[in-house]
């Protein structure tokens, strides 16, 4: 299990060629699947950020995420900010905010979701949006 907080800041770098194409910024996580979509990063050049679809990755290191060579660059729409997000259940009920999120690096799949008041397992998610983290009650 690896921890958003341990990856944001890595330089991601192509494996055949070793181009740093920038470093991690954030995740895009797609609540349906349960699973990371993609790695957002800050472009080594040029000032838009740039996503990479997860598929894209080789491998999360300690010092460093390989993409595989020829990995197509996205444009993405503005991400919502998952950390320090409000964490609320179907009916509403306030659950903390998110301090960090837990991923298997092989697969993408979001484990759980730290938050102030306690872990909440990545399968209870329901939505994502500007104002909150939706988790099922449980």
């Amino acid at each position: 299990m690896t921890l958003f907080s341990e990856v944001r800041g890595l330089p991601v770098v192509t494996l055949g060629e070793a181009n740093e194409l920038g470093v991690v910024r954030s995740l895009t996580i797609d609540v349906v699947s349960g699973l990371v979509g993609q790695v957002r990063l800050s472009p080594a050049r040029g000032r838009n950020e740039i996503a990479i679809d997860w598929s894209a990755l080789h491998v999360i290191g300690p010092d460093a995420v390989l993409v595989r060579s020829g990995t197509a660059l996205d444009t993405p729409p503005a991400p919502v900010e998952i950390l320090g997000l409000r964490v609320l259940t179907e009916d509403g009920d306030e659950r903390g905010t998110v301090r960090d999120i837990a991923f298997d690096p092989v697969t993408g799949r979001v484990e759980k979701m730290c938050t102030a008041l306690g872990d909440i397992p990545g399968d209870r998610l329901v939505g994502l949006g500007d104002y909150a983290l939706v988790v099922r009650t449980g």
